[in-house]
């Protein structure tokens, strides 16, 4: 897959999994932690192989499932 693809790939799933076009961080350091946060929860999430939902849905469960969530981090 040609490096732009994979980048507009990646940009796809941060924008629509995290909602990361509406984040207001630009000052400072503050948005490239943010994007490192998020990158790392990121690859977590995409580890995780027994929920058969998408990014979005398995932020949710991890959000309302706290053995998820420790199962997720586990990993």
């Amino acid at each position: 897959m040609p490096t732009g693809r994979v980048e507009n790939s990646l940009h796809w799933v941060l924008d629509v999994g995290f909602n990361e076009d509406s984040s207001r961080k630009r000052t400072g350091f503050a948005a490239q932690h943010y994007l490192l946060l998020n990158r790392i929860a990121l690859n977590l999430l995409k580890n995780e192989k027994t929920a058969k939902v998408g990014v979005k849905g398995k932020r949710l469960k991890a959000g309302w499932d706290n053995n998820y969530l420790i199962k997720l981090l586990k990993n």
